[in-house]
């Protein structure tokens, strides 16, 4: 299975929803050091759905360099797919809500 990634790669593509940063407590105890305690990032600026400290954001948050944790399980083509069906599912979960 090949888990390199070069610089040059693919990137995800973001939309900036702010859905994933909003809806932290759908993600369990990985995210809970985020959580400001309403399922919203700590980080998320509410009126840009930017990240405040995007260019120091946890691991976690950072799809590139998140998938080294995943790299022996999925090729990176394979975890960018996970996480877009991610999104896609929060969308729809919350279309109405946004």
């Amino acid at each position: 299975m090949e888990n390199n990634i070069d610089n040059n790669s693919v990137t995800f593509k973001c939309d900036k929803c702010g859905l994933c940063c909003r809806h932290l407590d759908l993600f369990g105890e990985a995210y809970a050091h985020l959580n400001r305690g309403d399922g919203i990032c700590y980080h998320l600026d509410l009126d840009t759905n930017l990240c405040k400290i995007y260019s120091h954001r946890p691991l976690i948050c950072n799809v590139k360099e998140g998938y080294k944790l995943f790299s022996h399980l999925m090729s990176y083509e394979e975890f960018l797919e996970k996480n877009y069906q991610g999104c896609k599912m929060l969308k729809v979960q919350f279309a109405d809500k946004q």
